[in-house]
């Protein structure tokens, strides 16, 4: 019994996974936004521009891009490690 509390419950664990994913994408999309308002809102008014609407456009897909990027290269560089760590073990 006294390794019982040592493991969570599998559910548990995917709940905290989820909410925690939910989080993260909290995060970044209020951060997308306070950088593409910085970088494209000149002066607010009733209507975007097509200028405006096109920056941000723009900012968003290279902010998404961005995101990815380094999403895909902390894969990789945590993949590498459990690689090496699992070939060490054996």
């Amino acid at each position: 019994m006294e390794g019982k509390g040592a493991t969570a419950d599998p559910q548990l664990q995917h709940f905290i996974e989820i909410e925690s994913q939910k989080q993260r994408f909290q995060q970044l999309v209020h951060q997308m936004t306070e950088v593409c308002w910085e970088k494209c809102m000149d002066k607010p008014g009733p209507k975007l521009d097509s200028r405006t609407e096109m920056c941000f456009v723009n900012c968003v897909e290279r902010f998404i891009d961005t995101s990815q990027f380094i999403l895909n290269r902390l894969e990789q560089t945590q993949k590498s490690r459990g690689g090496f760590s699992e070939t060490m073990l054996d």
